[in-house]
């Protein structure tokens, strides 16, 4: 499925989502929890039998849970989600459990088996650790199994962390090579406006995340146990289109016809074709751990998309990195262009930046005669 165009019409979206071998279903805390944030038990079987008919249908699905720390708080008897990050993690130590065993049983009723995977962002940082991940996530995909994808709340801090289930999916679809990525929320489509507003339309087709991004009026959580709302929405939406990834945004009811390519909620068209795993990585995953500064020549050459950067396009440099660190790379106002996988340590810059590839070999040896950036390690923003 993935190594075919999508057409890009809406009916060519739905379609490609409905054709779909893997997918990532991310569904939220609010949807899945009742007023009081109790988990609500007949909820998640209502989700797990629409994810129960894709597998049946010869789909691969990886659930994205939220739901953890709703269910936790709601056993502990808070009358509302806790503020202070220890308190969370402790909740999300007894929420995950309670979430897995009611998942293990849904999903057994239709004859398919779980597996728990806890991630914390440092994971999709280290290319090593985003490897791991993604081997276990795909061996368990030819084993029949259904990975559970949760962020690790009892381990994150505020510090270091994915901050929603939206990112998180997002980047998990990337991880799988997903076809289709399906947000489940609290609301069933979106809208030009929160809808509660007067004269709110409902969008049932985006051709361009880009400029939905800019023009759509959106609105944060409010439900009390999510962290989300449509802002992060919108954004996972974006990363799966420039990913080569179709999306379909509704409410957890619509699941099962949103899985089958109905006509509901929104869906969003990939922008660009698939890239490798190693691009995706680069330019949605990895940490920047410094800035390269350009001048306009290497600005324009960069943008471009086939040039690698030289150091006699380099200006400046911030930070402190080694080389095969993700670096920003941004140009002389500040603004970031692109991402990439550097071929120099930080100290090492101001030595070599101005000077042109035969300087370099003349200057300091054949070893430093190459791009800071090659283009293969580059992933324009």
């Amino acid at each position: 499925m993935s190594s075919q165009a999508i057409d890009p019409t809406e009916e060519g979206v739905r379609s490609s989502i409905r054709e779909a071998h893997t997918i990532v279903v991310k569904v939220g805390s609010s949807s899945l929890t009742d007023l009081s944030g109790h988990l609500d038990v007949q909820k998640l079987r209502a989700l797990v039998a629409a994810i129960s008919h894709a597998q049946m249908s010869g789909a691969n699905v990886v659930l994205v849970s939220s739901g953890a720390i709703a269910a936790g708080f709601g056993l502990l008897g808070f009358n509302e989600r806790p503020k202070d990050v220890p308190t969370q993690q402790a909740t999300a130590s007894v929420g995950q459990g309670l979430l897995m065993a009611q998942y293990e049983s849904a999903f057994a009723q239709f004859g398919f088996r779980v597996g728990q995977m806890l991630l914390t962002a440092d994971v999709t940082i280290s290319p090593s650790r985003y490897r791991n991940a993604q081997r276990t996530m795909l061996r368990l995909l030819e084993l029949g199994i259904i990975p559970i994808v949760n962020e690790n709340d009892a381990l994150s801090s505020n510090e270091i962390r994915f901050g929603d289930n939206d990112r998180l999916a997002s980047l998990v679809a990337n991880i799988v090579r997903a076809d289709a990525l399906v947000l489940l929320t609290d609301v069933d489509s979106l809208y030009t406006a929160p809808p509660s507003e007067p004269g709110a339309k409902r969008i049932s087709f985006v051709p361009d995340v880009n400029r939905a991004l800019e023009e759509v009026k959106v609105g944060s959580s409010v439900s009390g146990v999510g962290t989300g709302g449509m802002v992060t929405k919108m954004e996972a939406a974006h990363v799966a289109a420039v990913s080569g990834i179709p999306t379909v945004l509704t409410c957890a009811s619509n699941a099962g016809p949103a899985l089958a390519g109905d006509s509901v909620g929104t869906v969003f068209a990939p922008i660009n074709s698939r890239d490798s795993s190693r691009r995706l990585w680069i330019g949605f995953a990895s940490n920047p751990n410094g800035t390269l500064i350009v001048d306009s020549g290497a600005a324009k050459a960069v943008c471009g998309g086939r040039a690698s950067l030289l150091a006699a396009g380099i200006v400046g440099v911030r930070g402190d990195f080694s080389a095969t660190d993700s670096v920003w790379i941004d140009d002389e106002q500040g603004n970031h262009l692109a991402r990439g996988l550097v071929a120099f340590d930080s100290e090492e810059i101001p030595e070599i930046m101005g000077l042109t590839t035969d300087e370099l070999e003349e200057s300091l040896g054949r070893q430093y005669a190459h791009p800071v950036v090659h283009r293969d390690n580059l992933v324009l923003v």
